[in-house]
């Protein structure tokens, strides 16, 4: 099996973002989608509007999202546009909820458990995509990289329910465990399916790398220092190299970031995104210098 190409540059900056999009080669066409987190209110940790301007820029990009599932400040539509502008995002470029109109269901072909996948309506109006993840821990999924960003990332509020839940939505916080990672990766598939792989690039920065999502208004301080930032056009790769990245990091503060990700069978998404043909967990790194 061909290895997938990661690209790795430990300077984080808005150059080297830019540099890292270009290293992959490709150019995002037609209407692209820029896919992140927009962060809940009271967490700092979410990749910054000013690190990410200048690349989001390039690629004239929307910056989209949807509504959570859970309770806090994104899960309206009128709180998350608060959310939004509070934290900068309006300012550096367009944004979008992807189901403040509804939402647009995706078929999920050979997946462990879902059928189909519940997106944000708007997510139709896109031809390209980079998914932009800010990779960390995560009090369920272990961590939240690529994959995480999306799955649940991607998926309307009643989507996002309905993973958690292994589909069925009401078992949101009570369904088997590694029922729910493997349907963030049924999802994962239905998205690549649905927009075409060759139109999808994923970079991860792997900075601020608390235990907790930026989904938590108070999330735990990091312990260990920035890494870097990957970049690959295989989802699975990426956050495969990210993982990897964490374990062989000389930082002693890593440990509670690997007893997060091991608590959780964080992996078990990446192994089975790969059995399902999203991507490939074999790769190679490519540093960047300068």
């Amino acid at each position: 099996m061909e290895k997938a190409k990661v690209y790795f540059t430990e300077e984080i900056t808005s150059e080297s973002l830019q540099n890292i999009y270009h290293a992959l080669g490709v150019k995002l066409s037609g209407k692209v989608a820029v896919k992140l987190s927009t962060g809940e209110p009271g967490g700092h940790n979410f990749l910054q509007p000013a690190l990410i301007k200048a690349l989001v820029s390039e690629l004239n990009g929307t910056i989209v999202e949807c509504n959570t599932a859970y309770e806090g400040r994104r899960n309206t539509t009128k709180e998350h546009w608060k959310a939004i502008r509070e934290h900068g995002f309006l300012e550096i470029a367009p944004c979008d909820i992807m189901d403040e109109d509804g939402e647009l269901v995706l078929p999920v072909t050979g997946g462990r458990h879902l059928t189909e996948n519940y997106v944000g309506g708007h997510f139709k109006n896109y031809d390209s995509m980079l998914v932009l993840s800010h990779f960390k821990g995560h009090l369920m999924g272990g961590f939240g990289g690529a994959l995480k960003n999306m799955s649940i990332g991607i998926a309307s509020a009643h989507g996002k329910a309905h993973i958690h839940g292994a589909g069925v939505p009401e078992n949101m916080w009570t369904a088997d465990h590694d029922s729910f990672l493997e349907c963030m990766a049924d999802a994962d598939k239905s998205v690549t399916d649905y927009m075409g792989k060759e139109n999808i690039v994923y970079i991860n920065v792997a900075n601020r790398l608390s235990v907790d999502c930026d989904c938590d208004s108070n999330p735990h301080e990091p312990e260990m220092a920035d890494i870097g930032i990957f970049a690959s056009l295989d989802p699975v790769a990426v956050d495969q190299a990210c993982v990897d990245a964490v374990y062989n990091s000389p930082d002693s503060g890593k440990a509670s970031l690997i007893e997060r990700m091991e608590s959780r069978n964080g992996i078990h998404t990446v192994e089975t995104a790969a059995e399902l043909g999203v991507g490939v967990r074999e790769y190679e790194l490519i540093r960047l210098h300068g």
